[in-house]
């Protein structure tokens, strides 16, 4: 996908840089009343709210699945969370994990192929939190779209994935967390999510 900046985005969106500039000029005339005018109507301030909320394992592996564990707006696979912590478990000095996702601690594959739900359009642009409105993406991306619109980002939705060709390592994970030795040791992230997974099994 094309990736812009923010200033770019704010330039095709509003022309905001002609918009500060023609402003700065009333400014330097005093005419605090006329300059406030102008940018409410033409470069309004619109907070952004930040969502807290939260999806369940089972909800997340719902989408997941329906997408076919493929980021939907680069078009990539990704795997399944808790498939990542198990590999994790066997090579930690390979494929290290970290739990705030810190790049010097964990492996980039936590930001390039674990997948997250994203809201097409942002709850903070008066988006619906609802199935409707959640889409399968990597966190990378999702860190990347943050609250921006897809014409704002001049992206589009790819197609969901095909669950006959790319599980994101989904059988896999539950055929490993059958073996007692496996899961015995298995943190209860994965233990939470193996019930998931069970849940919304093929």
């Amino acid at each position: 996908f094309k990736q812009k900046t923010a200033y770019e985005i704010g330039v095709r969106l509003v022309g905001s840089e002609m918009c500060i500039r023609d402003r700065s000029e009333l400014l330097s005339e005093n005419r605090l009343v006329d300059a406030a005018s102008y940018i409410d109507q033409a470069y309004p301030f619109r907070p952004i709210e930040k969502s807290t909320r939260k999806s369940t394992p089972k909800q997340m592996t719902q989408v997941f699945k329906r997408d076919g564990f493929i980021d939907r707006y680069k078009g990539t696979r990704l795997v399944y969370p808790p498939a990542l912590r198990l590999i994790s478990m066997a090579l930690p000095a390979q494929f290290p994990y970290h739990k705030n996702g810190k790049m010097t601690v964990g492996h980039f594959a936590y930001w390039e192929l674990f997948p997250s739900i994203d809201h097409v359009v942002p709850v903070a642009r008066g988006g619906k939190d609802e199935e409707a409105n959640w889409v399968c993406c990597s966190m990378l991306t999702n860190q990347i779209k943050a609250n921006w619109t897809l014409e704002e980002l001049e992206w589009e939705l790819k197609p969901p994935g095909d669950l006959t060709k790319w599980d994101g390592l989904l059988n896999w994970f539950i055929a490993q967390m059958r073996d007692e030795s496996v899961r015995l040791v298995a943190p209860k992230y994965c233990r939470d999510w193996l019930s998931a997974a069970q849940a919304c099994s093929f």
